[in-house]
């Protein structure tokens, strides 16, 4: 029947018998709902004036046609117009094209619940404060930068929610919705409260949290109907003493916010969660990193200027990746041009200590080594990790010989993004760490006591005339699961204990032993343990070879505690087993605790089977991955797990008749260069083709993964031949190219004339680039469109007219505005920063790496030639021995 409404054939039947339940009318469940919603309305209008139910789906086209006819049912009792029905390649769910009510929706006067999520409202439609009957309003996931004071007209209203939107307040008038029971603005902007939020006298739940708050109203205190307060995740450095009389409280969240004093009426409380605050801490907080920069002068840069100027006034500095700098008044004492990029983190010279994670890209800030008058403050975002109690943040910098670490603060959430802080004297090379928690003390001669804050039972006891000058000592604590461990050795009879790092900052053995103490392994204790089955293990600091000092020490037994003395510091490992030659399990122990399962995998696009989608993914994600791209790739099965290192560089290459473009900025000899960083993106989108001819037959090949060089001579049964895990080849998925279709009957395949973007001294984009482009683009094209500067008309038009075929309306739309713009002088700038304003950053970068390599050929083709005779030096690059 849907078929039939949508071409317009005649139907026998009712509409209520096949798409209505009861007084329900779910359309967003079938594809092209609004197209079916306007042909229900069109033919049986009076079947559907019983309808109290309505869902729509605000990701298809048709939306607009569709929501005009809405108010034609005036017994709607609840209305949900929702985007977030469609997930890019990435699984983000996309926002509905809706940003307008037709002003007829204020006729709606029964209806009582409205959901309009997911969608790019900007502003309030006038409409909605006329429905009288609203008791609920959904208006999460959209771009609202702000409410009107005409909302109090909801006097009805009961549930508001507005969470992740752009507001940076709300209006006065929100305190006379005097019914409303649970407001919820969270994962906002809001920098203040209005004091009419006091008035909410009904109001029993209310969720500001994930905001920049520094304070919240001492009108708060009044609403004493109050059950749960939500104020986690912001700026707060006060917080109201009045709240801890409201007589109904029964949950206060408070944590990771800048509080240093909690009012002891508020400490006292059962359900106040304070985690995440520097309570009691010296006054050395980025809230006053704020204040104390608060006055100075606000730059923001955009994706081609990566140079700024720095006075004697100071300034703050604004990069498009998130990425802020601030320079204190006389930081420089002269003016300093500054320059910045962003890098890949390549494993060539990002050095990694064991279990560390990269969580972000490398930033460089030119000059290297001035030296700042004031300390700077950078402010640098990071890929969230699930990371536990066992590790910590840390900003990694690089002065030309070594990496450091610095003393870094991490934000649980600055607006919308995870954030860490660090203070600077000079400049070189940053990027964010995931490491083991590390703990450390100074060492007087008078001894001390270091303790870890992961586990308080490891503790090391320095006593009196250890050392006869003070030095520091690091320690490190990795605990190690059961299941771990068995899965590992597929040994149900060894058991371990934390691994323990120990450092010092010199060389030099303690004068007199130094106690270490260990918990026993899981399950033993001093009465029922067997000595011949304990065994204390020695590593060295690199962690290659295991030595069992178990006869060489005297370990002193407690009912759950081993101690023993030691005169030098190394890692220290203690293991309950049968087994005899325990130095050679510790060591493959160590290094499987070190990789990462990961899967290879390889899709093709349904639609165009020669844009292929290249991953390398750790094992816990591959299924999620792949439930997000099913419904625009097909591939084979993921490959077998591969053990993968952090940072490990692997290489993959097409064969057996199937090839890639060499220029990519990626390629090296034919083979596409990967990095794998386990929180990071591992994915590349690449283009193949065949010399074969493909009007005649298919063309089978494969894509291989590998370490190091490819091996010559690649075999016909290699899939069937690569074992072990230190093979160079780690998997092989097959692939295929179908058989080409004639186009000799489809006049209306479009056509496009040779283009160029650009020029080639400043880097352009070809047809072929132009084509690339556009294959990666989904439905998000119209906001594409409307960023490049396309009229709404215009687009409606593209839509209309491929209206059957999604890869036309791309095609039609970035062809059209590259024709116009072609001989504009800004036009590959203006196509990135209208990538980079609708989401598809990932789209940006590959512009860049693509202008990036057309310079790079320009430049080198003037040096062949001899023309470059102003240029006496190259451009600087990290080199690291």
């Amino acid at each position: 029947m849907a078929e039939q409404l949508l071409v317009g054939e005649p139907d026998t039947g009712s509409a209520t018998d096949t798409f209505m339940a009861g007084n329900r009318l779910n359309l967003d469940v079938y594809p092209q709902g609004c197209s079916l919603f306007t042909g229900l309305i069109k033919k049986w209008q009076k079947d559907l004036l019983q309808v109290e139910f309505l869902r729509l789906n605000c990701n298809e086209e048709d939306i607009f046609s569709a929501v005009t006819l809405v108010p034609a049912l005036q017994s709607l009792k609840s209305v949900v117009l929702k985007g977030g029905h469609v997930r890019d390649r990435l699984g983000i769910c996309q926002r509905g094209f809706l940003c307008s009510l037709p002003e007829s929706f204020g006729q709606l006067k029964q209806l009582s619940h409205l959901d309009l999520s997911f969608n790019s409202f900007s502003a309030l439609p006038e409409c909605i404060t006329e429905l009288c009957n609203l008791s609920a309003l959904l208006l999460c996931h959209n771009q609202l930068s702000s409410l009107p004071e005409s909302i109090n007209r909801l006097s009805k209203l009961t549930f508001l929610s507005v969470m992740k939107n752009d507001l940076q307040e709300l209006p006065r008038s929100i305190g006379e919705l005097r019914v409303l029971h649970k407001l919820d603005v969270s994962e906002n902007v809001l920098q203040t409260v209005p004091d009419e939020i006091g008035n909410l006298v009904s109001c029993t739940e209310l969720d500001l949290s994930g905001n920049v708050l520094q304070k919240v109203p001492e009108s708060v205190a009044n609403l004493v109907s109050l059950l749960e307060l939500h104020l986690q995740c912001n700026c707060l450095v006060t917080i109201p003493a009045g709240i801890a009389s409201l007589p109904n409280l029964t949950k206060l969240e408070l944590q990771n916010n800048s509080l240093r004093f909690i009012p002891p009426e508020i400490l006292n409380l059962p359900f106040v969660n304070l985690k995440g605050n520097p309570i009691g801490k010296t006054e050395t907080s980025e809230q006053q990193d704020e204040v104390a920069v608060g006055e100075l002068q606000c730059f923001y840069l955009t994706s081609d200027n990566c140079s700024f100027t720095v006075t004697v006034e100071g300034c703050k500095i604004f990069l498009p990746c998130g990425i802020r700098l601030h320079f204190p008044r006389e930081a420089v004492g002269i003016t300093t041009d500054i320059h910045c990029r962003l890098l890949g983190a390549d494993p060539k010279w990002v050095k990694l200590t064991h279990h560390d994670i990269v969580l972000s890209d490398v930033l460089e800030l030119q000059p290297h080594g001035t030296e700042f008058q004031q300390e700077v403050y950078i402010w640098i975002p990071y890929v969230s990790s699930r990371a536990t109690r066992s590790r910590e943040l840390v900003v990694r910098t690089y002065n030309g010989h070594s990496w450091s670490d610095l003393d870094t603060t991490a934000l649980a959430k600055h607006k919308r993004r995870c954030m860490v802080c660090c203070r600077v004297f000079h400049f070189s090379w940053f990027l964010v760490v995931s490491r083991i928690v590390e703990d450390q003390c100074t060492v007087p001669q008078e001894g001390t006591l270091l303790f870890s804050s992961v586990i308080p039972d490891i503790k090391v006891t320095f006593p009196p005339g250890a050392t006869d000058e003070t030095r520091s000592v690091k320690m490190q604590v990795l605990p190690i699961s059961a299941q771990e461990l068995c899965e590992i050795t597929e040994d149900q009879d060894s058991i371990v204990s934390p691994l323990v790092c120990l450092s010092q900052n010199t060389n030099t053995d303690f004068l007199k032993p130094v106690k270490i103490q260990l918990p026993l392994p899981p399950g033993v204790t001093g009465l029922n343990v067997d000595r011949s089955r304990l065994h204390l293990l020695h590593g060295d600091q690199q962690a290659q070879t295991w030595t069992d000092i178990t006869s060489q020490v005297v370990l002193e037994l407690t009912h759950l505690f081993v101690l023993f003395e030691v005169n030098h510091f190394s890692w220290y490992w203690l293991w309950y087993t049968t087994k005899t030659y325990v130095g050679g399990i510790a060591k493959k122990v160590y290094e499987r605790l070190r990789m990462y399962q990961v899967n290879f995998i390889a899709l093709q696009r349904k639609k165009d089977p020669e844009q292929v989608l290249l991953q390398c993914t750790p094992k816990h994600k591959v299924e999620s991955v792949l439930k997000k791209l099913h419904d625009r790739y097909h591939g084979p099965e993921p490959s077998d797990f591969i053990g993968m290192f952090e940072g490990e560089q692997f290489f993959a290459a097409f064969e057996k008749g199937i090839e890639i473009d060499s220029d990519r900025p990626d390629c090296v000899a034919g083979r596409l260069v990967f990095v794998f960083y386990s929180h990071l993106k591992n994915v590349k989108e690449v283009y193949v083709t065949s010399a074969v001819n493909r009007q005649e037959q298919a063309v089978k090949g494969q894509v291989s993964f590998y370490r190091g060089a490819i091996p010559e001579g690649v075999p016909e049964d290699a899939v069937k031949r690569r074992k072990g895990p230190d093979s160079q080849w780690m998997a092989t998925l097959l692939l295929k190219l179908p058989k080409l279709k004639s186009r000799s009957h489809n006049p209306q395949s479009p056509s496009y004339p040779p283009l160029n973007l650009g020029n080639a001294e400043t880097g352009y984009l070809t047809e072929a680039n132009l084509l690339s482009i556009a294959r990666r683009i989904g439905t998000e094209w119209r906001e594409i469109g409307m960023n490049l500067g396309l009229s709404y008309e215009h687009l409606e038009r593209i839509g209309y007219n491929n209206r059957e075929d999604l890869d036309r309306q791309i095609l039609e739309m970035l062809f059209s505005w590259a024709r116009k713009n072609m001989d504009a002088p800004d036009s590959v700038k203006r196509l990135i920063e209208a990538m980079q304003d609708s989401g598809r950053q990932d789209i940006a970068d590959e512009i860049e790496s693509i202008i990036d390599l057309g310079k790079q050929k320009y430049q080198d083709s003037i040096r062949r030639v001899g023309l470059d005779q102003g240029s006496s030096t190259e451009d600087s690059a990290i080199v690291v021995t």
